[in-house]
């Protein structure tokens, strides 16, 4: 079965994309992405060594299996994202960009004006631009149409493991625009991804929920199977939820 993920000039058939902070040693990092299956890796580039001088995570990413989605995590201003990412693009040779412009310390959202306005930059660059954003439809159709090739609204908070607190505002989006819609922040557990992909979402990006998890290793593996049941629900149809029964078998005909 051939289930590609498209995203710009990208094909990818791994629909789970994890990111690579807040494991308890570099092996549990490379165990925890083997498992997961996943084929795009995301790094922070403000908390990496990328000089290639002296230690880094990046030594333990096998760039040949992995592709890199560098991001500007840890980013408050447009001009913090810009200049982040243009050195990503540099010193990792990639033009995939998860842009993040965060608006607040305390909560993590993301400043959508600052984002829209770094997107519009970046894609006229180009750059291949992922931005984080918050559930909100209007927005993602403006990140759509400057030219984003994806959008990542958040489920819940960063790191929160809340799940998805408003699957409504969800299904808007993916009714509103036509790229891929990968839901990013706030996944806790498979239950999570599983709804997400059951939505109808193109994929699910995360970190905190397999890196925090007790055993991130085996959560890596729960989060893949969980992204693949999820997406064959969705192409399988759910059926019509009821207030009432219905009989499994046929009423007709009995004796």
């Amino acid at each position: 079965m051939s289930d590609i993920l498209k995203i710009g000039d990208f094909e990818f058939s791994s629909r789970l994309m994890v990111g690579t902070g807040k494991y308890a040693s570099n092996a549990e990092t490379e165990a925890a992405l083997e498992a997961s299956g996943a084929e795009v890796v995301t790094v922070a580039v403000r908390r990496i060594n990328i000089s290639g001088e002296g230690e880094s995570l990046l030594d333990h990413i096998d760039t040949k299996k992995y592709k890199l989605l560098p991001n500007t995590a840890a980013c408050f201003t447009e001009e913090e994202a810009l200049r982040t990412a243009r050195l990503a693009r540099e010193a990792l040779d990639t033009p995939l960009v998860k842009l993040e412009v965060i608006g607040d310390e305390k909560t993590l959202f993301p400043d959508n004006e600052a984002t829209l306005s770094a997107a519009k930059i970046l894609v006229k660059e180009g750059f291949t631009v992922l931005p984080y954003t918050t559930d909100d439809p209007i927005m993602a159709k403006k990140l759509e149409d400057v030219g984003c090739a994806a959008v990542m609204p958040l489920a819940a908070p960063i790191g929160s493991g809340l799940g998805i607190r408003n699957p409504y505002n969800i299904r808007i989006i993916l009714e509103t625009v036509k790229i891929p819609v990968i839901v990013d922040a706030g996944v806790g557990t498979a239950s999570d991804a599983a709804i997400a992909m059951e939505l109808g979402c193109d994929g699910v990006l995360m970190n905190t929920g397999i890196a925090g998890a007790k055993e991130p290793v085996k959560m890596a593996r729960a989060m893949k199977l969980a992204v693949l049941a999820g997406r064959l629900a969705f192409e399988a149809g759910r059926i019509e939820k009821k207030l009432y029964a219905t009989a499994s078998s046929p009423l007709s005909g009995l004796i």
